[in-house]
């Protein structure tokens, strides 16, 4: 039996095109949320309320079920203002995507990054004006496993001028760990991540020591200030609350 080829042809073609036809009908069409935060929802918010707003969203990361974001709906819907719920204090490690770790959009959050997580009077002045002129109710100063700044302190590296000051900021941390007698090289993952920690608490203290602006809104409860891990491996952010 012959078979017209061009009548044959034209024909898989149609079969094909309803086919992807009914597979698009049967695709739910993704919403994207265009949502930001207004002045009357920053005001209404708890400081620990917005906690438990950045372990949520940090769930979702974990579980690579971030929000489908319309991003230039943000973007206009903050040109004109910007009223974000926390201030967030990170290394510039480019394996620690601040906004994406909370699942967060444009207007969220603030985000200050310096190698190794410190303060130096240009981040201090930052966090201040986050807290007390644009009305963000918590601070977040958070670490992260394996972090390059804290190793390079440790085997005390010398690349620059700057990056010399910058690295003593952490020096703190690691003469404020005792133990690890056998090892204290950064090449001991143990060792790096209890500096890690304990620079993040350091640099709290540091904070609420040298500004009373911050130290005052604490102390009268309208924010909250809370240290964080952050880990390579998973994606988990473990908060510790002074």
């Amino acid at each position: 039996m012959l078979t017209n080829k061009p009548t044959f042809l034209i024909a898989v073609a149609l079969m094909l095109t309803i086919s992807a036809c009914s597979q698009q009908s049967q695709t739910p069409e993704v919403q994207l949320d265009g949502d930001t935060i207004s002045a009357s929802e920053q005001a209404a918010l708890t400081p620990e309320a917005i906690l438990q707003g950045l372990k949520d969203g940090n769930d979702r990361y974990m579980n690579n079920d971030l929000t489908p974001t319309d991003y230039i709906a943000q973007i206009a819907a903050t040109a004109s203002g910007q009223y974000p719920e926390a201030v967030i204090l990170s290394c510039i490690d480019s394996r620690v995507p601040v906004e994406q770790v909370f699942d967060k959009g444009v207007g969220d959050v603030f985000v200050a990054r310096v190698a190794g997580n410190t303060v130096n009077p240009d981040i201090l002045g930052s966090i201040e004006y986050g807290a007390a002129v644009a009305g963000s109710k918590l601070i977040v100063v958070m670490g992260h496993e394996a972090c390059g700044a804290v190793k390079a302190s440790i085997d005390k590296a010398q690349l620059s001028s700057n990056a010399d000051v910058l690295l003593g900021r952490v020096q703190p941390a690691i003469d404020a760990v005792k133990g690890y007698d056998a090892d204290r090289s950064s090449g001991n993952s143990a060792f790096v991540d209890e500096v890690v920690n304990t620079n993040v608490t350091m640099t709290i203290d540091e904070m609420l020591e040298k500004s009373p602006v911050l130290k005052g809104l604490l102390d009268k409860g309208e924010i909250m200030i809370v240290g964080a891990y952050y880990d390579l491996d998973t994606g988990k952010v473990t908060f510790v609350e002074k």
